[in-house]
């Protein structure tokens, strides 16, 4: 694993130098968008809709549009002056029960590795959350975003939960839970506690669920593959657009050269008498 943020856990008074690693990993086969004909990527270029011409990435800044339609630009200096108290910081606020945390405020997890000089503190934390059955709230910047996280022990090693906001997670209000709620009969309930029963298991076993839609379709590459059903798109270089230009300029001059008639065959104009020649003083 490679670390993608390097900061510390401030906890108290104690600081733990630590290393941040994406704890899960998106296993999802990726497909690119290709024409059907030849297999050639779908290529998308950032224009500027008002101008009609691209724009380079180095003109592109972040845009809040109102309501009206009129939008505010923000640029890197704009959103760099913006406070982020807790930056390259994980910052313990306090420690509750991991049950007081309804699971639809997690976002993504992260594991933290201690750097060298800080495994004590860090082994220190580590079993004195395993100890207490608590959780450490805190709060990070990571990526510009200012997040509440959580702090928790899995295989022995920390692991920081980003939260959402609490504005972040909607209200369900649906129209059925304002109506009269149909009755369940006592043995409705029990007859749906007994299938509730019947497929319980004493632990979760992950191992024992798999995607099969991902195995099917990297199932159905794979035989393509063996059957060489694969197109190579032509790849197109810039020595073949200048050889393109210059074809497509040749074709003009030689279109233009046909159009003109030979010097040969023009008739030149009989020249007016001398007496109606106009000099340019005399004009």
């Amino acid at each position: 694993m490679r670390s993608m943020w390097k900061g510390s856990v401030s906890f108290g008074l104690v600081t733990i130098p630590i290393q941040l690693y994406a704890a899960t990993e998106n296993k999802n086969v990726s497909l690119r968008q290709v024409h059907v004909t030849d297999g050639s990527r779908i290529q998308y270029k950032r224009f500027c809709s008002t101008e009609g011409v691209e724009v380079p990435y180095a003109e592109i800044a972040k845009g809040y549009e109102l309501d009206d339609g009129e939008m505010v630009v923000l640029t890197d200096a704009d959103l760099e002056a913006l406070p982020l108290s807790s930056s390259n910081v994980i910052d313990v606020l306090e420690f509750v029960p991991l049950e007081a945390i309804d699971p639809l405020h997690y976002d993504r997890h992260y594991y933290l590795e201690p750097q060298k000089m800080a495994v004590k503190p860090y082994v220190l934390l580590r079993d004195a959350l395993q100890k207490s059955q608590n959780v450490a709230i805190a709060k990070v910047a990571l990526r510009q975003r200012e997040s509440l996280a959580l702090l928790r022990v899995h295989a022995d090693v920390m692991v920081m939960t980003t939260m959402l906001w609490p504005d972040e997670v909607r209200t369900p209000d649906f129209p059925f839970l304002h109506e009269d709620l149909p009755q369940i009969r006592p043995q409705e309930l029990t007859m749906a506690g007994s299938l509730i029963d019947s497929l319980t298991e004493p632990v979760f076993d992950p191992d024992k669920y798999s995607d099969r839609y991902r195995e099917a379709l990297e199932a159905l590459i794979e035989a393509k593959v063996e059957g060489k059903d694969t197109t190579k798109p032509a790849k197109k270089t810039a020595k073949s657009e200048v050889v393109d230009l210059m074809t497509a300029l040749e074709a003009s001059v030689s279109q233009a050269k046909k159009s003109r008639k030979p010097a040969a065959t023009r008739k030149v104009p009989a020249k007016k008498p001398a007496a109606t020649r106009r000099s340019p003083k005399s004009a």
